[in-house]
């Protein structure tokens, strides 16, 4: 799998993010704390002084291109890896517009705007939509996909449990911004958040353990 063309739209990303966050930066009073951390209910919980929470986001893209920029060079799986390709260039596309719109939700109140508290439970739906469609285009590695032992060991297997952790990781998503965007209330979405999420780490695992004992059985 090729990544250079990733890795250079990746660090132009990271130099433009740094420099909104230094201009951005500068418009704001001296000890001004911003948001770098959000609940499940989309409410921040953790606050940085200005600086380091804008540059929080470009630390994100930076270490997410470092991450994926290697897994093709450690990869023992080689011939594989080409197959699992798109859930890769998904993951790593999803995750730089995270960091974009986790920036964004920082920085918009220098500028008078105050993003709706929901923006980034959407954002993280989305996401989730996005893996779920790529995830059963994967063939088994040691570094990409849902990498329970007995999937790794059988093809079929994998696939079979991508399949289910595709449309799980679809479903989490749906209900996550359903979540986000219904008249609920903070707990309750919370509880749809992390189960959702829960649900569709979980039952892959589970079934791929059950595929396995079950073709050991026959």
């Amino acid at each position: 799998m090729k990544t250079r063309k990733f890795v250079f739209v990746s660090l132009l990303l990271a130099a433009a993010m740094a420099v909104f966050a230094f201009v951005t930066d500068v418009r704001l009073p001296d000890g001004t704390l911003l948001p770098t951390h959000w609940n499940a209910s989309g409410e921040a919980d953790a606050f940085s002084p200005a600086l380091h929470a804008l540059l929080f986001p470009v630390g994100m893209v930076l270490f997410v291109t470092a991450v994926f920029w290697a897994i093709p060079r450690i990869e023992p799986l080689q011939e594989k890896l080409e197959q699992s390709a798109p859930i890769l260039r998904a993951t790593w596309t999803g995750m730089l517009a995270i960091a974009l719109l986790i920036q964004f939700v920082i920085g918009a109140p220098a500028y008078g705007f105050e993003p709706p508290i929901n923006l980034i439970g959407i954002g993280v739906g989305l996401l989730l939509i996005l893996l779920g469609n790529a995830l059963p285009k994967s063939r088994p590695g040691f570094f990409v996909g849902i990498r329970t032992p007995w999937a790794i060991l059988d093809t079929d297997n994998w696939i079979a449990t991508h399949r289910l952790g595709g449309k799980l990781m679809i479903l989490a998503g749906v209900v996550i911004i359903a979540a986000a965007l219904l008249p609920i209330s903070p707990g309750l979405r919370a509880v749809l958040f992390v189960g959702s999420v829960l649900t569709a780490a979980l039952l892959p695992f589970i079934y791929s353990w059950w595929l396995w004992q079950r073709k050991k059985s026959a």
